[in-house]
Protein backbone atom coordinates (compact mmCIF):
# COMPACT_ATOMS: atom_id res chain seq x y z
CA UNK A 1 0.00 0.00 0.00
CA UNK A 2 1.07 3.41 -0.88
CA UNK A 3 0.79 6.86 0.35
CA UNK A 4 3.29 9.92 -0.06
CA UNK A 5 6.22 10.92 1.84
CA UNK A 6 5.84 14.81 2.90
CA UNK A 7 3.05 17.11 2.67
CA UNK A 8 2.95 18.78 -0.73
CA UNK A 9 1.44 22.28 -1.57
CA UNK A 10 0.55 22.94 -5.66
CA UNK A 11 -1.69 25.56 -7.37
CA UNK A 12 -2.89 26.29 -10.87
CA UNK A 13 -4.80 29.03 -12.03
CA UNK A 14 -8.03 28.15 -14.46
CA UNK A 15 -9.96 31.03 -15.91
CA UNK A 16 -8.53 33.56 -13.31
CA UNK A 17 -9.98 30.71 -10.58
CA UNK A 18 -6.80 29.59 -8.55
CA UNK A 19 -7.05 25.79 -7.31
CA UNK A 20 -4.70 25.35 -4.40
CA UNK A 21 -4.04 21.16 -4.34
CA UNK A 22 -2.99 20.61 -0.33
CA UNK A 23 -1.68 16.02 -0.43
CA UNK A 24 -1.80 14.61 3.13
CA UNK A 25 -0.32 11.56 4.54
CA UNK A 26 -2.46 10.32 7.42
CA UNK A 27 -3.26 7.81 9.97
CA UNK A 28 -7.00 7.71 11.07
CA UNK A 29 -10.05 9.75 11.25
CA UNK A 30 -8.58 12.45 13.84
CA UNK A 31 -5.76 13.69 11.58
CA UNK A 32 -8.18 14.31 8.79
CA UNK A 33 -10.70 16.94 10.99
CA UNK A 34 -7.28 18.32 12.05
CA UNK A 35 -6.31 18.91 8.74
CA UNK A 36 -8.94 20.30 7.37
CA UNK A 37 -9.96 22.54 10.31
CA UNK A 38 -6.56 23.83 9.50
CA UNK A 39 -6.86 24.14 6.12
CA UNK A 40 -9.91 26.51 6.94
CA UNK A 41 -8.13 28.53 9.61
CA UNK A 42 -4.96 29.04 7.06
CA UNK A 43 -7.11 29.53 3.87
CA UNK A 44 -10.10 31.82 5.66
CA UNK A 45 -11.20 33.84 2.58
CA UNK A 46 -11.56 30.99 0.18
CA UNK A 47 -14.46 30.25 -1.70
CA UNK A 48 -14.32 26.39 -1.22
CA UNK A 49 -12.52 23.41 0.44
CA UNK A 50 -13.46 20.14 -1.45
CA UNK A 51 -11.78 17.18 -0.68
CA UNK A 52 -11.12 13.87 -0.38
CA UNK A 53 -9.81 10.84 1.12
CA UNK A 54 -8.97 7.05 1.99
CA UNK A 55 -7.77 6.17 4.91
CA UNK A 56 -7.61 2.20 5.52
CA UNK A 57 -11.08 1.45 4.89
CA UNK A 58 -12.69 5.11 4.86
CA UNK A 59 -13.43 6.71 1.94
CA UNK A 60 -15.20 10.42 1.96
CA UNK A 61 -15.73 12.96 -0.44
CA UNK A 62 -16.69 16.32 -0.15
CA UNK A 63 -18.07 18.98 -2.69
CA UNK A 64 -18.26 21.84 -0.12
CA UNK A 65 -20.87 24.06 -2.26
CA UNK A 66 -19.53 23.34 -5.18
CA UNK A 67 -22.26 21.12 -7.82
CA UNK A 68 -23.00 17.45 -6.40
CA UNK A 69 -20.15 15.38 -7.98
CA UNK A 70 -17.80 17.92 -9.51
CA UNK A 71 -14.99 18.26 -7.11
CA UNK A 72 -14.90 15.58 -4.26
CA UNK A 73 -15.91 13.02 -6.55
CA UNK A 74 -12.80 13.65 -9.11
CA UNK A 75 -10.26 14.27 -6.49
CA UNK A 76 -11.15 10.86 -5.24
CA UNK A 77 -11.31 8.70 -8.59
CA UNK A 78 -6.96 10.83 -8.99
CA UNK A 79 -6.00 8.76 -5.77
CA UNK A 80 -7.91 5.82 -5.95
CA UNK A 81 -6.19 5.74 -10.02
CA UNK A 82 -2.90 5.72 -8.33
CA UNK A 83 -3.58 3.20 -5.79
CA UNK A 84 -2.99 5.44 -3.03
CA UNK A 85 -3.99 4.66 0.85
CA UNK A 86 -3.86 7.08 3.78
CA UNK A 87 -4.67 10.17 2.06
CA UNK A 88 -6.19 13.63 2.26
CA UNK A 89 -6.70 15.34 -0.90
CA UNK A 90 -7.99 19.09 -0.30
CA UNK A 91 -8.23 21.50 -3.03
CA UNK A 92 -8.79 24.93 -1.96
CA UNK A 93 -10.70 27.09 -4.12
CA UNK A 94 -10.62 30.99 -4.74
CA UNK A 95 -13.28 31.97 -6.71
CA UNK A 96 -12.29 33.90 -9.98
CA UNK A 97 -15.31 35.18 -11.27
CA UNK A 98 -15.75 33.21 -14.33
CA UNK A 99 -17.84 30.05 -13.73
CA UNK A 100 -16.62 26.98 -15.42
CA UNK A 101 -19.62 24.27 -15.82
CA UNK A 102 -20.05 21.28 -14.17
CA UNK A 103 -17.24 19.42 -16.83
CA UNK A 104 -14.66 22.27 -16.32
CA UNK A 105 -15.31 22.06 -12.68
CA UNK A 106 -14.52 18.18 -12.64
CA UNK A 107 -11.24 18.66 -15.16
CA UNK A 108 -10.23 21.44 -12.68
CA UNK A 109 -10.44 19.56 -9.58
CA UNK A 110 -9.18 16.66 -11.46
CA UNK A 111 -5.88 18.40 -12.92
CA UNK A 112 -5.43 20.25 -9.45
CA UNK A 113 -4.81 16.86 -7.91
CA UNK A 114 -3.09 15.66 -10.53
CA UNK A 115 -0.80 18.54 -10.83
CA UNK A 116 -0.12 17.98 -6.74
CA UNK A 117 0.54 14.34 -7.23
CA UNK A 118 3.58 15.37 -9.45
CA UNK A 119 5.17 16.91 -6.99
CA UNK A 120 5.04 14.01 -4.60
CA UNK A 121 7.17 11.37 -3.20
CA UNK A 122 5.53 7.76 -2.66
CA UNK A 123 6.63 5.89 -0.06
CA UNK A 124 5.11 2.34 1.13
CA UNK A 125 3.80 1.18 3.98
CA UNK A 126 3.94 -1.89 5.85
CA UNK A 127 1.32 -2.67 9.09
CA UNK A 128 2.93 -2.03 12.43
CA UNK A 129 2.92 -0.84 15.98
CA UNK A 130 4.73 1.41 18.41
CA UNK A 131 5.71 -0.83 21.74
CA UNK A 132 7.22 0.06 25.20
CA UNK A 133 9.95 -2.20 25.97
CA UNK A 134 11.26 -1.84 30.01
CA UNK A 135 14.10 -4.00 30.89
CA UNK A 136 17.17 -3.86 33.42
CA UNK A 137 20.04 -1.83 33.05
CA UNK A 138 21.90 -5.37 32.16
CA UNK A 139 19.93 -6.14 29.57
CA UNK A 140 20.37 -2.83 27.02
CA UNK A 141 22.78 -4.51 25.09
CA UNK A 142 20.78 -7.76 24.50
CA UNK A 143 18.07 -5.18 23.60
CA UNK A 144 19.84 -3.20 21.37
CA UNK A 145 20.90 -6.25 19.29
CA UNK A 146 17.35 -7.36 19.01
CA UNK A 147 15.63 -4.28 18.43
CA UNK A 148 18.29 -3.26 15.75
CA UNK A 149 15.73 -3.96 12.31
CA UNK A 150 13.08 -1.32 14.47
CA UNK A 151 13.42 2.22 14.79
CA UNK A 152 13.51 3.04 18.49
CA UNK A 153 12.01 6.61 19.12
CA UNK A 154 12.17 7.09 22.54
CA UNK A 155 14.86 6.06 25.34
CA UNK A 156 14.06 6.90 29.09
CA UNK A 157 16.52 5.84 31.98
CA UNK A 158 15.35 5.77 35.41
CA UNK A 159 14.84 2.79 37.60
CA UNK A 160 15.03 0.52 34.15
CA UNK A 161 15.19 1.13 31.18
CA UNK A 162 11.81 2.14 28.70
CA UNK A 163 12.36 2.17 24.65
CA UNK A 164 9.52 3.10 22.75
CA UNK A 165 10.01 1.61 19.47
CA UNK A 166 8.25 1.41 15.73
CA UNK A 167 8.29 -2.28 14.45
CA UNK A 168 6.39 -3.96 11.81
CA UNK A 169 3.60 -6.47 12.49
CA UNK A 170 5.90 -9.49 10.54
CA UNK A 171 9.40 -8.22 12.83
CA UNK A 172 7.04 -8.33 16.05
CA UNK A 173 5.87 -11.99 15.26
CA UNK A 174 8.97 -12.96 15.08
CA UNK A 175 10.35 -11.72 18.18
CA UNK A 176 7.19 -10.89 20.45
CA UNK A 177 8.27 -13.91 22.82
CA UNK A 178 12.19 -12.15 23.46
CA UNK A 179 10.74 -9.13 24.14
CA UNK A 180 10.53 -8.73 27.77
CA UNK A 181 7.85 -6.52 29.39
CA UNK A 182 6.62 -4.84 26.44
CA UNK A 183 3.36 -2.75 26.23
CA UNK A 184 1.39 -2.47 22.87
CA UNK A 185 0.72 1.61 22.52
CA UNK A 186 -1.32 1.39 19.50
CA UNK A 187 -1.42 -0.01 15.78
CA UNK A 188 0.05 2.14 12.91
CA UNK A 189 1.74 1.98 9.34
CA UNK A 190 5.45 2.26 8.94
CA UNK A 191 6.99 3.77 6.15
CA UNK A 192 9.35 0.98 4.46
Amino acid sequence: MQSIKNTVLNTIIIQKSKFICKLVSVQNIEEIKQELEQVKKEYQNATHYCYAYICDNHIHVSDNGEPSGTAGMPILNVLQKQNLNYILAIVIRYFGGIKLGAGGLVRAYSNATVEALKKATFINFVPGKIITCTFSYPEEKQMEHLLSNTQIIEKKYQEQIMYKVKISNEEFEKMKNQLLHFHIEEDILIAK
